[in-house]
């Protein structure tokens, strides 16, 4: 079975940057596309950037346009999320998910991690 492991959030100042991973173990999951999302403090899950495993194309949500960046590096099994200029809003847990559509909808993706803490001081 396929686990999803987010790692890299942390508490920082806005302005400031951090650089999300999502390393992925076990059997390896068939399907082609890879997902951030974030649950802000009393809000639904927003997806936020996705990207596809073979060509890399990636989209991204208004809220995150130009600040954040998805990449991927199949041989390591690893999606990133770079975060930059990041904004109180900002603030959240940040989850990772492997799905077959190329949507920033959460219903369609099968395989999630745990997530990670993100906050954003001002």
């Amino acid at each position: 079975q396929v686990q999803l492991v987010e790692s890299g959030g942390d508490s920082v100042q806005a302005g400031g940057s951090l650089r999300l991973s999502c390393a992925e173990s076990g059997a390896p999951v068939r399907t082609s596309v890879r997902g951030w999302f974030r649950r802000a403090p009393g809000k639904g899950r927003e997806g936020l950037a996705r990207i596809y495993t073979g060509t890399e194309t990636r989209r991204y949500a208004d809220s995150v346009k130009g600040r954040f960046t998805i990449s991927i590096d199949n041989a390591k099994r690893t999606t990133y999320l770079q975060m930059n200029n990041l904004k109180p809003e900002d603030t959240g847990i940040y989850y990772c998910a492997a799905g077959s559509l190329g949507s920033l909808d959460s219903a369609d993706y099968g395989y999630w991690g745990q997530g990670t803490q993100v906050t954003v001081s001002s």
